[in-house]
């Protein structure tokens, strides 16, 4: 109770395993859009939203280069592409009064939907970017899983509990 997280000091993007998406300078992150559908039926005082468990909207992870870079291009190619971002959180410890850092982790797979080779301006930076369809993402703090979305093997698994286990047992999976 006593960890106050302060900011992401640093980041590495890793494309595939290798340290190769060094020119990445941030990435914006998904968001998790639950599918919906409006519920209205006696008894209910007006409507409202039932999100469907598990069942999430597309979600997109956006890499924002500084130039133009060869592993930009490799992105335009029609496969699934696996990305491993790795930060070090800094928290700051009140009863201590100590830093520290917290590692977090977020790798995503999925096909490049869209690639912007950016612009060519004199000593400038070319601004280029790539956005991916996510069917798989995991996020853990300290490596310790707290949230894990496979959209083709029917897992949603948030704080250690898998909610789609009973619709995988249901559909004999």
């Amino acid at each position: 109770m006593n960890k106050l997280p302060e900011r992401l000091k640093d980041f590495r993007a890793y494309l595939g395993g290798t340290n190769a998406l060094l020119g990445v300078t941030d990435v914006t992150l998904p968001s998790f859009d639950m599918m919906t559908e409006t519920v209205k039926a006696a008894g209910i005082l007006g409507e409202y939203e039932s999100p469907t468990m598990g069942h999430l909207q597309s979600m997109k992870l956006t890499l924002n280069f500084r130039v133009l870079t060869d592993e930009q291009v490799k992105l335009l190619r029609p496969e699934a592409h696996r990305i491993d971002l790795r930060g070090a959180n800094q928290v700051y410890d009140t009863a201590t009064g100590k830093y520290k850092d917290a590692a977090v982790r977020l790798v995503v797979q999925g096909p490049a939907t869209k690639v912007d080779l950016g612009k060519f301006e004199k000593s400038a930076a070319s601004g280029g970017s790539a956005e991916l369809e996510i069917f798989y993402l995991k996020l853990q703090f300290d490596g310790e899983t707290r949230v894990e979305f496979d959209r083709f093997n029917y897992i949603f698994i948030v704080d250690g509990v898998d909610y789609m286990q009973g619709t995988r047992n249901a559909l004999g999976l």
